[in-house]
């Protein structure tokens, strides 16, 4: 596909507008400020969400807990997780940001870009496919999830928290890949070039 650049705009980033600084409180201002001078960059969604910046907050510090805090399941096993709910969803920002923290814990780009379009094609471990089939599941088909859908996980080696974890991540992406996709939220640049 070939893009030309006929003019000199800055890519919009969200069919809303997106706020600038001034019109974020300070809470927002700070997270912004901190994910720079982290990451190098102001995630796109960090943008995008802020139209509404308290709910954005609310929303952060739960994603935070569930994805960068020591966990139940491992990093990469959340962020493969992530990556197979989005890839489902179709979600292009998540599917294209967390396929990017998922090539640089799994330390295997050609993998994770592999599972970022159908994990069935990955070389994945017994444990990591069936923390794919669960997550496609409850993501397509939640109507169909029963009890009986624990076996596998538990097979698979995970416990009680670790269960509870799995089933919060993938609500968690369901969640944001919905917010994402209706509002058309465009990934950063960066994200293209991560883990590679």
């Amino acid at each position: 596909m070939t893009r030309t650049n006929d003019t000199k705009a800055a890519p919009r980033l969200s069919f809303l507008p997106v706020p600038d600084e001034a019109q974020v409180p300070e809470a927002v201002r700070k997270l912004w400020t901190k994910a720079e001078a982290n990451i190098g960059f102001v995630p796109n969604v960090f943008r995008a969400q802020a139209v509404n910046g308290e709910q954005f907050l609310a929303w952060w510090n739960y994603f935070n807990l569930l994805l960068n805090k020591e966990g139940f399941l491992s990093n990469a096993e959340r962020e493969l997780v992530a990556v197979v709910v989005s890839a489902a969803n179709r979600c292009v920002y998540c599917a294209v940001s967390h396929g990017a923290a998922l090539r640089v814990y799994s330390g295997d780009p050609l993998g994770a870009d592999a599972v970022a379009v159908n994990w069935r094609q990955a070389d994945l471990t017994e444990r990591e496919r069936t923390l794919c089939e669960y997550a496609e599941k409850l993501t397509l088909r939640p109507a169909e999830v029963t009890e009986a859908d624990l076996t596998p996980l538990r097979a698979a080696g995970l416990g009680d928290h670790q269960i509870m974890e799995l089933v919060q991540v993938i609500g968690m992406f369901n969640l944001t890949n919905r917010v994402s996709s209706a509002l058309g939220f465009v990934p950063n640049a960066e994200y293209y070039s991560q883990g590679r």
